[in-house]
This record gives C-alpha cells, sequence and structure tokens, in this order.
C-alpha cells in the first residue's frame, strides 16, 4: 500500500476491505475515533463518492462490504501519521476474522 499525493500537500492510499462483515457501526467508529485524533483533514473515497473520515454517518453511507476497495486522503501537517495509523487498522482486519 503505497501513499501518493494528490496535490502538494494531500496524501492517498487505497486499502481493501478484508474483514468478513465490511464496514458496519463498529468499524466505522474505530476509522473515526482514529481521524479524530489528527488535524488533518481525513476523506473516504468509494466509487467517485467522497465522505468524511471523521464521521460515523458518512463512513456507512460509503457501504463497503468484504473486499472493497476505498481510497483514504489525509491533508495537512499529521497527514503521513494519520495514513500510517488508519493502516494498520486495514491492516488488521480492525480486529475482525
Amino acid at each position: 500500500m503505497e501513499q501518493r499525493a494528490v496535490n502538494s500537500s494531500a496524501l492517498v492510499q487505497e486499502f481493501v476491505v478484508a474483514n468478513r462483515l465490511g464496514i458496519h457501526a463498529r468499524v466505522a467508529a474505530q476509522i473515526a475515533r482514529v481521524a479524530c485524533r489528527f488535524e488533518s483533514e481525513v476523506l473516504m473515497t468509494k466509487c467517485g463518492i467522497t465522505v468524511n473520515g471523521k464521521s460515523i454517518l458518512d463512513l456507512m453511507t460509503l457501504i463497503c462490504p468484504y473486499g472493497s476497495k476505498v481510497h483514504v486522503s489525509a491533508k495537512g501537517s499529521d497527514a503521513a501519521e494519520a495514513l500510517n495509523e488508519l493502516a494498520a487498522l486495514f491492516q488488521t482486519k480492525f480486529g475482525e476474522p
């Protein structure tokens, strides 16, 4: 999972939802909790729809079942750290099978 810059200050990384239940309420809460710890703007995009990565409800509107590909972008002074922590969530399947 390689980070790439969209413009001079935004980083984007693609993730695959690998947990069986996809992004449901508890997982959305985990993502939002991590994103809220950073000053950077965090956005998640799937199929051309972009939502606020700090909002549980917004994240759930993306409807991301198992195997979905999503792009997470972070823009701000701590963008790289935000993406690294979010990457860890996706890599560990949010603590689910």
